[in-house]
């Protein structure tokens, strides 16, 4: 069987530890999995986007060799790791796979296996749904937080360094304009 891995993470994800998210973490189980099948890993793709984001380099690249028939299988380590685009999206890509005859199997989610459609499309609809509304609450989370900071009169933004500040408020300062004395009064 050739298999796909599909691995994702948010640019701005955080782990636990406060580093970054590593997309290894999910590769590593995924290729253990896939050896342990005697399942052959034909290519990897990675993405380092939202998963809303229906631009996904590796995503639209991946789905582009599902069209040529590469895969047998994709292989993700969650349902949210392949779409949060919600269910008409998510669900459309399934379709999309199964119409070019590869399946999507999940390695944390035993019931997301499309080879095995009985039970699988209800709970894939569940879970899309529910992928999505997780979007959305980080969404109103982070809105929330950073309207606390700012209701404590905490700057946010990029912070600037005092040399730069010190330049901006001499270029604010510097007078670059030579006053015409043909100008009528008052447009200064």
């Amino acid at each position: 069987m050739n298999v796909a891995l599909y691995a994702r993470v948010s640019k701005d994800e955080m782990a636990s530890d406060g580093s970054l998210q590593d997309p290894e973490n999910q590769l590593i189980p995924m290729r253990q999995f896939c050896q342990a099948m005697s399942w052959q890993i034909s290519a990897e793709y990675i993405d380092r986007v939202s998963g809303a984001d229906p631009n996904r380099p590796a995503f639209k690249s991946m789905m582009a060799r599902v069209r040529q028939r590469h895969f047998d299988l994709i292989l993700v380590w969650r349902l949210d790791r392949f779409s949060r685009e919600g269910i008409n999206n998510t669900l459309g890509y399934i379709n999309e796979l199964k119409a070019y005859k590869t399946a999507l199997k999940s390695i944390n989610e035993s019931w997301l296996d499309t080879s095995q459609p009985e039970v699988a499309e209800l709970l894939l609809a569940i879970m899309a749904w529910m992928a999505s509304e997780e979007r959305r609450k980080i969404s109103e989370n982070t809105k929330a937080a950073l309207a606390k900071l700012k209701a404590k009169g905490v700057k946010l933004g990029r912070p600037w360094h005092k040399e730069k500040a010190k330049d901006k408020r001499q270029q604010e300062n510097r007078q670059d304009f030579v006053l015409d004395p043909g100008l009528p009064t008052g447009y200064l």
